[in-house]
């Protein structure tokens, strides 16, 4: 059955409510928290910076109560896009001054195209996990809340806010009804004599099992677009400017030493 199962590699975007200590802070904290972290990870030229920030997201998926082998399955889908990026890497990189390990024709790899190459893998895989750990502590309605709060300023000056909010949102909840949707037209497909669950002999046959699951999918995913369109507008939204919510959310101690920490880890991270 594991040919069928795409909605446990689809990690980005699942919310799992696990009731740990990181679920309670506020969702600004978390936001920008994350946000500062994201950034420092995809800024910072230190190897030993990447592979702390890398352990940070490892203990983070630790403290809030997240299996470590569900969202290390987040690593897999885009593996083989990394390793070939990796491989480009080894060749291509300047190496001007570095020690040449090889050659193969008019092309050498040395140890700092490597290493390069290692840490490009290295930076996507902390990035990947702190996305997921992110998505996995911050449910909907906090997002929603959380970015409303910290982008209210712009409101002031005529921007439409909410509209963005909202598009950040069902872009990362889309990714798991698309890895649902592709795993039910699978089995379908399989119940009526596709060859899903055949070993692949290669590249080209692997190819062959996924073209007739893109169309379906594209029209799945039009459907869902449109139903939820409809459900919009029967829930009067954008009716109002700014959206109301049941509960409010208040900046505590805890959430200011949440960021805090989130903020010395991406100093870490870029300074180490």
């Amino acid at each position: 059955m594991s040919d069928f199962e795409f909605l446990p590699s689809a990690t980005i975007g699942q919310y799992i409510p696990t009731g740990s200590v990181v679920h309670k802070v506020d969702p600004r904290a978390k936001l920008v928290g994350f946000g500062i972290l994201i950034l420092a990870i995809t800024f910072s030229v230190s190897k030993i910076g990447i592979g702390f920030s890398l352990a940070a997201a490892l203990i983070g998926l630790v403290v809030a109560r997240i299996p470590l082998k569900f969202a290390l399955k987040g690593l897999l889908p885009p593996l083989p896009f990394l390793i070939l990026i990796a491989i480009i890497q080894f060749f291509f990189y300047p190496n001007p001054g570095h020690t040449i390990l090889f050659t193969l024709g008019p092309l050498s790899v040395s140890l700092a195209g490597i290493l390069s190459g290692i840490l490009l893998i290295l930076r996507f895989a902390a990035l990947i996990l702190v996305i997921s750990l992110m998505t996995f502590v911050i449910s909907t309605s906090e997002m929603i809340q959380g970015l409303q709060k910290l982008l209210a300023p712009l409101s002031l000056i005529g921007i439409r806010t909410m509209d963005f909010v909202m598009v950040i949102q069902v872009t990362l909840r889309f990714l798991p009804f698309l890895a649902q949707s592709a795993e039910r037209i699978a089995k379908a497909q399989a119940s009526r004599g596709a060859e899903w669950g055949v070993k692949s002999k290669g590249l080209m046959s692997r190819v062959r099992q996924v073209i007739p699951l893109i169309i379906p999918l594209f029209t799945t995913s039009l459907r869902r677009s449109e139903t939820m369109a409809l459900a919009m507008d029967a829930r009067a939204y954008g009716f109002k400017a700014n959206r109301t919510s049941m509960f409010e959310y208040t900046f505590t101690w805890r959430d200011a030493l949440f960021l805090l920490v989130l903020v010395m880890l991406a100093s870490a991270v870029i300074f180490i």
